[in-house]
């Protein structure tokens, strides 16, 4: 497991620690230039406060990295955000820009921000804060990562019992061995029975993670709509699904109904396939969809599970014609 220590200033963690009832929570960066790949999905984020106060004051489990509009960022966290009113956020954001050099957004204004996203926040008491790594250097601004923080003895000392405090609190195991590489764990034949999952998104970065993953276009027609694109969960959370992005798709919000509904599919070779229930006039776009292949993620790992695939084009795709009324022979 890694980590990644970062620092924040006091207001944000002491509004985010009065809302224990928050599960999901954005770590923001003011501009969306630099992308945060220090750590992978479920490793540990710890918050660590400003000069002169200087201290772990808790943590979270990374759901994902996002490049999104401020509005979209509001809308997906809300106080989660670390401030009460999106007004409030802007004015942040403003005072950190401005310390970097960067102009202020203005009224209307609605830019990209960087959302590191997290789930499960804990956050200490004041008495039971712990000081930063000691080789966590006064000059850092943004924060620094650590690797392998239970299994290397340069770092284990000191991350361990954080590490127990804040993943005990979300019910993750503290060592769960090596990042899972498998795409779905299920027992037997058939999908279902998953396990704990290192990789597990929270709800509301599921969405924003998949438009990072597919570069803010749907995966069947490309539309760039933002509006307009839904998250699909491959397998429902319903039906045992989960929140990870191999469990996804970014679809136009027509076809994220007709997938639902088994009208269309995605195969694990990554072809569209249209249902024959599909009639008439109105279904010819659809129809022309047939055969075509999906855009996929650049990260293999974010690609759509070939198992989840499977299993939709199995058990929800409707494969044959309706049963009109006069079927079945004449009388």
């Amino acid at each position: 497991m890694k980590a990644y220590v970062g620092v924040t200033d006091r207001p944000w963690a002491e509004f985010l620690a009065q809302r224990p009832h928050l599960k999901e929570i954005n770590f923001w960066r003011p501009s969306s230039e630099q992308v945060f790949k220090r750590i992978a999905t479920g490793d540990l984020f710890l918050f660590k406060t400003r000069f002169p106060h200087n201290r772990i004051v808790g943590g979270a489990v990374f759901s994902g990295f996002a490049r999104v509009p401020l509005s979209t960022a509001w809308e997906a966290f809300g106080e989660g955000n670390g401030r009460k009113h999106v007004d409030e956020l802007r004015d942040a954001l403003n005072r950190y820009r401005a310390k970097e050099g960067n102009p202020e957004i203005g009224p209307g204004e609605d830019p990209l921000i960087g959302c590191i996203m997290l789930r499960d926040p804990v956050f200490f008491d004041e008495g039971s804060t712990f000081p930063p790594p000691e080789d966590f250097a006064k000059s850092l601004v943004q924060g620094k990562g650590y690797d392998d923080i239970l299994g290397d003895d340069r770092h284990s000392a000191y991350f361990a019992p954080i590490a127990e405090r804040v993943l005990a609190a979300t019910g993750d195991p503290v060592d769960d061995g090596p990042e899972d590489t498998a795409t779905w764990e299920h027992d037997g034949p058939t999908l279902g029975g998953y396990g704990r999952s290192r990789r597990r998104l929270g709800q509301q970065a599921f969405k924003l993670a998949l438009l990072e993953a597919y570069g803010g276009r749907c995966a069947v027609t490309g539309l760039d709509l933002l509006p307009a694109l839904d998250a699909a969960h491959i397998h429902p959370v319903a039906d045992g699904g989960l929140h990870r992005l191999d469990n996804g798709l970014l679809l136009r919000a027509d076809l994220h109904r007709l997938f639902d509904a088994g009208y269309i599919t995605v195969t694990p070779d990554f072809t569209v396939h249209v249902s024959p229930r599909l009639h008439g006039e109105a279904a010819g776009e659809y129809s022309a969809l047939e055969g075509t292949g999906i855009r996929l993620p650049e990260r293999k790992a974010d690609r759509p599970s070939a198992d989840a695939l499977r299993h939709h084009a199995e058990t929800v795709f409707l494969r044959e014609e309706p049963n009109l009324p006069g079927d079945g022979g004449s009388a």
